[in-house]
């Protein structure tokens, strides 16, 4: 396993994250998996056994049982808490009040106390918001944020879901209110869905922020389990809660070029597409998440392969996005477009 700074922080995370929204069963979240506690804590023993320190979960998974398991888990299984990172996040709904979701200073801190609780925890080591409030200001945000930071119950902050220019402009409040910066953002990326390579991706590099991946495999679509002539079993996640969406021609040619190169490989298609995004340098933590075991231990396995320069290519060849302006204009100064070559006038008789 392989190990990269958080951002430009000096905590070192796994380039492999568990995740656990498959944790509990509750709500919609029965979409995502019913893991029980008992089974929960074999994941996080073999997430460990695998070298895997980082941990991501969030208050509304399951409305909270997730946090619990993981905290009971970390518990029983006798972890030190130096040896595992924590990442949870706050925003959405956790009641039926008006103040009960959002990135307001009160949900905040309401929330962080209800997260330290569950997980049974002093602290967290990265608390994330877990999308954007269009009510409130984002230096409240940034202040609530702030405020838990001095106060020791959190390490380091982070988004998700948050456009280019909303991180931009909260990079910027906390500089000039001299804020603890974010320095994670968590967002979908996968080979059958790469748009944040148009604004995000570039503001990742320039800002060094670190990049923690969730659906990794398009939501089940990149499993394995489907294809151009075959469909999962009912009961599938893909089958019941058809999300995120995807352009389907796209998504064949990348499950076409996928499976061809984990044919050649002897390994399942599942751990190509997590290997394309463990090979992107903008990337610091893929998350992974299951239901048993040994679909866990699948997926850890993409940690150990390697695709070549031809993989790559073929892979980026059926994915790849078409430019968008004002990329594709601000490329030409740096490769200005070739005048066509003039045919030489014709010979006269």
């Amino acid at each position: 396993m392989k190990y990269k700074p958080l951002g430009n922080t000096g905590l070192f995370v796994s380039e492999l994250c568990l995740g656990t929204m498959t944790f509990g069963g509750k709500g919609i979240w029965a979409n995502m998996g019913n893991v029980q506690q008992e089974d929960a804590q074999a994941l996080i023993a073999r997430a460990l056994e695998h070298g895997i320190n980082f941990i991501d979960t969030a208050d509304i998974y399951s409305e909270g049982v997730s946090e619990e398991m993981v905290g009971h888990s970390l518990k029983n299984l006798g972890v030190r808490r130096e040896d595992v990172v924590i990442a949870t996040k706050v925003c959405g709904p956790v009641g039926p009040g008006p103040n009960d979701h959002g990135n307001s200073r009160g949900h905040i801190l309401d929330g962080v106390k209800a997260s330290l609780k569950r997980l049974q925890v002093d602290h967290i080591d990265l608390y994330q918001l877990h999308n954007i409030d269009t009510v409130t200001p984002i230096e409240e945000s940034l202040a609530a944020l702030d405020t838990l930071v001095r106060q020791g119950l959190v390490r380091y902050v982070g988004v998700s879901n948050w456009s280019a220019w909303q991180m931009a402009r909260a990079l910027g409040h906390s500089e000039r209110l001299n804020l603890a910066k974010i320095a994670t953002t968590q967002n979908y990326y996968t080979l059958a869905g790469r748009d944040l390579e148009r604004e995000i991706v570039p503001l990742i590099k320039a800002e060094k922020l670190g990049l923690l991946v969730w659906s990794p495999l398009a939501g089940g679509l990149l499993s394995g389990k489907f294809g151009r002539d075959k469909q999962a079993e009912e009961g599938s996640r893909r089958t019941t809660f058809d999300f995120p969406p995807v352009a389907m021609d796209r998504a064949h040619q990348v499950i076409d070029a996928m499976e061809a190169i984990a044919s050649d490989k002897g390994v399942s298609a599942a751990r190509i597409a997590l290997a394309w995004l463990l090979h992107q340098p903008h990337v610091t933590s893929v998350i992974i998440g299951a239901k048993r075991i040994e679909q866990f231990d699948d997926s850890a396995g993409a940690a150990d392969v390697v695709l070549t320069t031809d993989d790559l290519a073929r892979l980026n060849a059926v994915s790849g996005i078409a430019p968008e302006y004002p990329a594709w204009m601000q490329r030409v100064r740096e490769a200005p477009p070739k005048p066509p070559l003039l045919a030489p006038p014709a010979a006269t008789t």
